[in-house]
């Protein structure tokens, strides 16, 4: 345990871990700070980049944009009330009218606070957790890595609730992207129309940078509009830190909401966060106060918001499945670098998990370092001109999208995909199916492939080892649910 310990210091005392980790936790903050942006798009702006870096570098890096967002979120919601991210929604019911009632450093300091107590509560949970479920994962055989690939796809499904339509078709648009390019049983060509550049695929820098970064690019040029001024911010932010300590409930709840949230693939912080809000609400003495400035309010939903990205990281890491976007986005790092994750990474790679779980730690007291001392200053951030963003991002876009691979036809398929993007979010459709559709497809497919060749074609095997018939079961009562809930609603 204790050379465990030494190796992770020594791997993140590393001068590119440490700018990496401070780098990526400002430009976190920032991009939360800015609504309408978040993390989705600065991560695929930074994904080509983390390619030159070594795997830690690069996973602390695009974890410090995923987990900084996350409490830069709270500044504009609380001071301006306009959610930095569309996780900070309910932020603003009970942070905004702290500020008007002249109380905006008490509402970010108990936001800091939560945060804080949210995000480490997290890494410790992943720290346990995802070495026991790699080591149940080495129990899985082919059949039940295909049916645990089959749940998280349902699960993104049924996590859209009253848009599961929308959800299934656009993750069928993934699936199908997923096997354009050369197949991997017999090397034969799918889907390429006669071209070469094809052959492996549409690149998933360019998809990636084309719906989330581009899409949103093409949105913001569009908008026009004053922006909001913040309140003028003094440095008293630590008072939160020790009133957060009278809700210990509240605290812990909102925290394990998150965590559990987290690892259940396609679910994510919005979610987490409404039931986490939705329970402080009904166990509170003081209902009758959220909405209107209550301390639970802000308390239930940054702590559980902010408990998500290190437990999103569980499933990635002990079955190499991702639970949600940004970290099927990390997966490409792990690839690129040759690092598998699943139930081998624990055995082969540990001073490379030592490390990741050291850095994710400390992030959360960078973070919270940033915003004690530069929330003032960050909260200028708010003002800048929608536009002038969007050609920002549209400009980092096409570079990432060129430096991924050096090809012409790379920008041009992004472009392709950022006006999809914008006619998706246009149409209120989720893009996030796509992008997991497209990861998860090819495991399913091999995993598929390798279980239905090895017992002979037949299909059976699903059905007769314990582990793929629980997860067959799940899911059939996770669809049944969610038809019986859509008709319930449409009869209601």
């Amino acid at each position: 345990m204790l050379e465990n310990l030494s190796v992770a210091i020594d791997q993140v005392l590393a001068v590119p871990v440490l700018a990496a980790l401070a780098g990526g936790s400002l430009l976190g903050i920032i991009m939360g700070a800015i609504p309408g942006l978040g993390p989705g798009v600065a991560i695929a702006i930074l994904l080509p980049v983390t390619f030159s870096l070594d795997p830690l570098s690069g996973i602390t890096l695009l974890m410090g944009v995923y987990a900084g967002a996350w409490y830069g979120g709270a500044i504009p919601a609380i001071l301006v009330n306009t959610p930095g991210t569309g996780v900070s929604v309910l932020t603003t019911y009970d942070g905004y009218p702290m500020t008007r009632a002249g109380e905006p450093q008490r509402a970010l300091s108990l936001a800091y606070a939560s945060s804080f107590f949210g995000g480490t509560f997290s890494v410790l949970v992943l720290i346990v957790a995802a070495p026991l479920l790699a080591a149940f994962a080495k129990k899985f055989g082919s059949a039940d890595m295909a049916m645990a690939a089959a749940l998280a796809m349902v699960l993104v499904i049924t996590a859209h609730r009253g848009a599961e339509l929308a959800a299934a078709a656009t993750l069928c648009l993934g699936l199908f992207l997923g096997t354009i390019g050369l197949e991997g049983a017999y090397g034969s060509p799918r889907y390429t129309f006669g071209t070469t550049w094809l052959l492996g695929g549409i690149p998933l820098i360019s998809i990636i940078l084309g719906l989330f970064a581009m899409s949103q690019g093409f949105l913001l040029i569009s908008k026009s509009g004053d922006k909001a001024v913040p309140v003028e911010m003094k440095r008293r932010l630590l008072g939160g830190f020790a009133e957060v300590l009278r809700y210990p409930k509240t605290l812990l709840r909102s925290s394990s909401f998150g965590v559990a949230m987290g690892i259940l693939p396609g679910v994510g912080e919005f979610l987490a966060q409404f039931f986490s809000y939705s329970t402080a609400r009904r166990g509170s003495k003081t209902p009758e106060l959220f909405g209107k400035g209550a301390p639970e309010g802000i308390i239930a939903s940054e702590a559980a918001n902010n408990a998500v990205p290190a437990a999103a990281l569980v499933p990635l890491l002990a079955l190499g499945i991702p639970g949600e976007v940004l970290t099927a986005m990390m997966l490409a790092v792990f690839t690129v670098h040759n690092v598998d994750p699943g139930p081998a990474l624990f055995a082969e790679n540990g001073p490379f998990v030592s490390g990741l779980y050291l850095s994710l730690f400390l992030m959360n007291f960078v973070i919270v370092g940033i915003l004690l001392f530069a929330t003032r200053w960050i909260a200028l951030v708010t003002r800048i001109d929608d536009r002038l963003l969007g050609i920002a991002i549209l400009c980092f876009a096409m570079a990432g999208s060129y430096s991924a691979n050096f090809r012409l036809t790379d920008p041009l398929i992004a472009a392709a995909f950022g006006l999809l993007g914008l006619a998706l979010k246009r149409a209120d459709i989720p893009l996030v199916p796509i992008i997991l559709g497209l990861v998860l497809g090819p495991i399913f497919e091999t995993r598929m492939r390798q279980a239905i060749g090895g017992n002979g074609g037949d299909l059976s095997v699903f059905i007769e080892r314990p582990i793929s018939l629980t997860l067959l079961t799940v899911m059939a009562l996770l669809i049944g649910g969610s038809i019986i809930g859509r008709l319930r609603r449409r009869w209601a």
